[in-house]
């Protein structure tokens, strides 16, 4: 179990399992750079952060829903959770996550979806065994089943980022195909300074250069 003072937001599972020193750079080292990319997800995620509710038919749904396992020692939001009425007349949690572009070839939102559904199996005491990733380039809604292998990743995932943030340590950048859809390649700089293991420290040495 965690304490309230030891918490990590979900969106850095997603980071994490995406490139491990984009987590670093933004969990660590607190860089941050907007591009067009970012912009556009930003602008999603603002619809869907109204802490607004609404009813349709069988299905109630709550915008920007706080989440939190001590388990795991996560904190964040979901964008948007709908409670399915069932044939018993209780409400099933189904956490909705909206991304900007199109679905990614690797398990990183599926890992942070599923980290949203065990923050409310915690919050909630029940067990959700699907969500939903929407995706704003294909205007499409990918179901996501939480088995027991995506439940492992997620939470194994969760106990690296614990571990890089604590260690305070970024790794070293590697170029890859998906750093040119990065925020921060232009920060990170993977072609030119893979030897460089700080951006922050970085960009101090290069401002008492001026």
């Amino acid at each position: 179990m965690y304490n309230e003072d030891n918490l990590i937001q979900i969106s850095s599972l997603q980071h994490y399992a995406f490139c491990t020193r984009q987590c670093a750079l933004i969990h660590i080292e607190q860089v941050w750079s907007e591009n067009v990319f970012t912009a556009e997800g930003r602008i999603m995620h603002d619809k869907a952060d109204s802490n607004k509710s609404e009813s349709r038919g069988k299905v109630r749904i709550d915008y920007s829903v706080p989440l939190r396992s001590l388990r795991l020692g996560l904190i964040g939001k979901a964008d948007v959770v709908e409670f399915h009425r069932q044939e018993s007349g209780a409400w099933l949690p189904f956490p909705v996550e909206y991304k900007r572009g199109k679905p990614k070839a690797g398990n990183c939102d599926r890992v942070q979806l599923c980290a949203q559904a065990i923050c409310l199996e915690e919050m909630l005491n029940v067990e959700i065994k699907e969500g939903a990733l929407f995706y704003g380039q294909t205007r499409r809604r990918e179901d996501v089943v939480f088995n027991n292998a995506l439940r492992q990743e997620t939470e194994e995932t969760a106990k690296k980022v614990h571990e890089l943030i604590e260690s305070g340590i970024t790794p070293k950048a590697e170029y890859s195909k998906k750093c040119d859809s990065c925020s921060l390649l232009s920060l990170c700089m993977p072609k030119t300074c893979g030897k460089a293991k700080s951006a922050s420290r970085y960009l101090l040495a290069a401002m008492r250069d001026e």
